[in-house]
């Protein structure tokens, strides 16, 4: 496997997540055959440790059904759970493409607040300058000040133009302007950041039926993406906000940010098993080259602490 710096900062940023299900599985191992007893043990700590329980009975059936009444140690039970995450992990690892065409693509990230939305945005938005499309971001969150300053100091950053209003601004006049300006000015691809406020679900609901009502006006076809953006650190919390956030906005992909600062990164397989939607990049630092496309069977190694 190559040892690329990407490489190097997947298995450190998913070092923590890779120990706790380490120290789950220690000391399991003490007999020289698997019993239904050490199954049953093996099960649970795949579970504890975020995977989810479908990848857990998944993995129990494998041992079962190959090893049962022969031994297997915990180096053998970390490759066969890399082999079942790889499976889980390749159907939705999707890097998001620019295919709209007329032009812009519009991108609703959306996400509660302290999810790192504002952040993944410059980052997202970094990722495609690389690819050499023209990129704009929208200021779409305007019940708080903070974010749209935080993504003024971003937009001049990295060095795209931006369109934003006034605190308790119209949403979606903004975004109407910014689409505007992108079609007028050649963009490729146009990013807006929306509130993340879940405390009155009806609220957030009918604000985001408003841009997407602005948007289809302008193209059908718009929203091309809607994204979410996920905080690994919430661990299981992470998928009932994708509950939530599928009811109220339509997701069609999701982005999970701080991977590197917690043990809980199994909770991206586990929202991979449930809900089946592309991943279209992982964050695993604080820089703005911290967030990736990622390449499941490297990722699944990664997880679960083998073949590094």
């Amino acid at each position: 496997m190559s040892e690329t710096p990407w490489h190097k900062k997947l298995f450190s940023g998913f070092k923590r997540t890779s120990d706790r299900l380490g120290e789950n599985l220690t000391g399991i191992f003490t007999k020289s055959a698997l019993d239904d007893a050490t199954l049953d043990q093996i099960e649970e700590a795949l579970i504890i440790s975020d995977l989810g329980p479908g990848m857990a009975a998944r993995v129990r059936e494998r041992l079962a059904d190959g090893r049962y009444d022969k031994g297997i140690d915990e180096a053998g039970v970390k490759a066969l759970v890399a082999e079942e995450i790889e499976k889980v992990l390749a159907p939705v690892a999707r890097p998001l493409e620019v295919e709209a065409f007329p032009r812009p693509q519009v991108i609703l990230v959306i996400g509660v607040n302290g999810s790192g939305k504002t952040t993944t945005i410059a980052k997202l938005a970094h990722l495609f300058l690389e690819q050499d499309y023209g990129v704009m971001l929208a200021a779409g969150d305007t019940f708080r000040a903070a974010a749209i300053g935080q993504l003024k100091v971003w937009a001049e950053r990295i060095g795209v133009p931006i369109v934003s209003g006034p605190e308790g601004g119209d949403a979606a006049g903004i975004v109407y302007e910014a689409v505007k300006q992108a079609t007028e000015t050649g963009i490729d691809v146009l990013i807006v950041d929306t509130a993340g406020r879940l405390q009155n679900k009806r609220e957030l609901m009918d604000e985001l039926a408003k841009i997407r009502r602005v948007l289809g006006r302008l193209n059908p076809a718009s929203p091309h993406d809607v994204v979410l953006v996920l905080d690994a650190t919430t661990g299981q919390n992470a998928l009932s906000q994708i509950e939530v956030f599928k009811e109220v906005a339509g997701v069609t992909g999701l982005v999970m940010t701080k991977l590197d600062g917690t043990a809980r990164g199994g909770v991206l397989v586990a929202a991979a098993e449930k809900y089946g939607l592309p991943i279209h990049a992982i964050g695993v630092g604080e820089t703005i080259d911290d967030l990736r496309p990622f390449e499941a069977a490297e990722l699944a190694h990664a997880i679960a602490g083998s073949g590094e």
